[in-house]
């Protein structure tokens, strides 16, 4: 494994639980979990249908239309208030016990941290804020400095040229398997972190690392404070 000098982190799924919403549909739907499901497939199509026609909108205007196609599948008819409502759990997801502890274990080695995200810059703000991780960051990198989304090698190297990182000695860490690709793609190494919900999509090749927890990160990767 090559000498990594900055390590970056996927979002939604790796710092913040996005299953968090289903308790925010829970009160508005006869079965939130499939809602829920619907909504997050959705949203990630959406992204990876707009790299290709040419139709980049924010990831948060991509995430209230995919919001609103599960509400209609499932034939549900929520007024506009309350449909944003939902939406807007997206800035207060819960974070995952081990985000805090893996991120200081890094600094503390001296290994700068980056969030690199579909999400727009509001949606990081609020996640970063929510996480209470803003004194572990370098800085947060979103799609919407490039109108591109993951997986596109574009993203993961305008990352690199913001972090001043030769793009081979970057690491990124993320639970979504299009995401590992992408970044062991353009040249990162891609770690996979497995959060026990799904098997990792081996159609494509492996990650190039695996975790079960963040606080492992430092040590997979070789790195001692």
């Amino acid at each position: 494994m090559p000498d990594v000098e900055t390590v970056t982190f996927d979002s939604f799924s790796t710092l913040v639980d996005v299953d968090a919403v289903q308790s925010a549909l829970a009160d508005a739907v006869d079965d939130p979990v499939a809602v829920s499901n619907h909504w997050r497939s959705r949203s990630l199509l959406y992204t990876t249908v707009a790299n290709e026609v040419d139709a980049y909108d924010t990831f948060y205007a991509l995430n209230r239309a995919a919001l609103e196609h599960a509400l209609a599948t499932h034939d549900v008819d929520l007024p506009e208030s309350e449909r944003e409502a939902v939406l807007e759990t997206y800035h207060e997801l819960a974070v995952f016990d081990d985000v805090r502890e893996g991120l200081s274990a890094l600094r503390d080695a001296g290994v700068e941290t980056y969030v690199v995200s579909n999400g727009n810059p509001e949606m990081l703000d609020s996640m970063v804020d929510h996480a209470g991780i803003d004194d572990l960051l370098a800085d947060a990198i979103s799609a919407d400095e490039v109108e591109t989304f993951k997986p596109s090698v574009e993203l993961y190297r305008h990352a690199a040229a913001r972090t001043g990182t030769p793009i081979d000695c970057i690491a990124h860490v993320t639970a979504l398997f299009y995401d590992v690709l992408g970044a062991s793609h353009a040249g990162m190494t891609g770690v996979w972190l497995d959060r026990g919900k799904v098997p990792w999509d081996g159609f494509a090749g492996d990650p190039d690392a695996v975790v079960d927890d963040l606080r492992d990160v430092a040590s997979t990767l070789g790195i001692e404070s």
